[in-house]
């Protein structure tokens, strides 16, 4: 392996590292980061790559084959990324929630905004059908970021459901895979799980999830090669809408306690800055949020920089 090589994926890990992070906090989705960093293309194409044709191409030409026929090195290493940041940002991440709310989303809502931006600068013609899709994709995730949590049962089932569905909003920009375990009453099951390495439940989890990102990204990999400036429309609408749940000043409405004992908010009404002050007593920190922001917009920026350096695998076909 050159030296090269070894940069390049030395950066794929830094990238899982920061997509991972990111789907630890509820409102927050991996797929933004992998979207900014400019390597999302090449994340969904690999996955979809995965298949029967897979299987084929193992009993005909040899598992080296097979494993370059997905591009298991970058699969690998960027999900070796993500479990980095999964085991060792967890705890610091739920304490930055529970102790600096207001900075934490603040960054959150700067870095989601520009990149809504960013995203829908790939789209080179605004057409009806665009900002149809557009409006439709902001609406969707507005009405799930409005939507109460439900407390499901956890069981081998729900727990497989719940990886499912929660994998295929993680490799979508806007939409937050740990919202979604949130919403249905499986967040601190899963975290509870991983900080307390209960590997039957976390292999019945992870076995969800796998069945269901082989399967949304084929499907996403072919909107996006077949309808691509709609699709990318749809995404770009979904991270505007999201920006309902990150917004960084909030009035708590109600709270449940989880299964660690901990008090966590289910209903929260969003307030301006001065409306924080006035209804919970507590400092909206609006300089330091607001120069949160201005670091995330920067390093969007940045990072679009250096994704520009990979092209984009998919022509202009809608």
């Amino acid at each position: 392996m050159t030296s090269s090589s070894v940069k390049d994926y030395a950066w794929i890990y830094v990238k899982g590292m920061a997509m991972g992070a990111a789907d630890i906090v509820p409102g927050v989705s991996g797929g933004t980061v992998a979207f900014i960093t400019g390597i999302y293309e090449k994340l969904i194409d690999s996955i979809g790559a995965i298949g029967p044709g897979t299987l084929t191409t193992l009993v005909k030409q040899g598992p080296l084959a097979a494993w370059r026929s997905f591009n298991g090195n970058f699969l690998l290493t960027l999900m070796l990324g993500i479990l980095t940041s999964v085991f060792t940002l967890s705890k610091l991440l739920s304490h930055l929630l529970q102790t600096q709310p207001e900075l934490l989303w603040s960054f959150f809502f700067g870095l989601i905004l520009i990149s809504a931006v960013h995203i829908g600068r790939q789209i080179p013609c605004w057409t009806p059908a665009t900002v149809v899709a557009l409006v439709a994709g902001a609406a969707i995730a507005f009405v799930i970021t409005l939507v109460s949590p439900q407390q499901l049962p956890l069981n081998a089932v729900t727990l497989f459901v719940a990886g499912s569905i929660a994998i295929c909003a993680m490799v979508l920009p806007g939409i937050s895979g740990s919202f979604i375990l949130l919403l249905m009453g499986m967040y601190a099951h899963v975290i509870g799980a991983v900080k307390s390495l209960e590997l039957v439940n976390l292999g019945i989890f992870a076995t969800g999830c796998l069945v269901g990102l082989l399967l949304f990204t084929r499907l996403l990999s072919w909107l996006l090669h077949h309808l691509h400036n709609v699709t990318m429309a749809v995404l770009t609408g979904f991270m505007l809408g999201s920006l309902n749940k990150v917004w960084p000043w909030k009035q708590t409405l109600s709270t449940r306690i989880n299964s660690h004992g901990e008090t966590v908010p289910v209903e929260q009404a969003n307030l301006l800055p001065h409306q924080y002050l006035e209804l919970t007593g507590q400092d909206p920190k609006l300089v330091f949020s607001l120069v949160l922001m201005a670091v995330a917009v920067v390093l969007v920026l940045a990072l679009e920089r250096l994704g520009r350096a990979e092209p984009s695998p998919w022509a202009e076909r809608s």
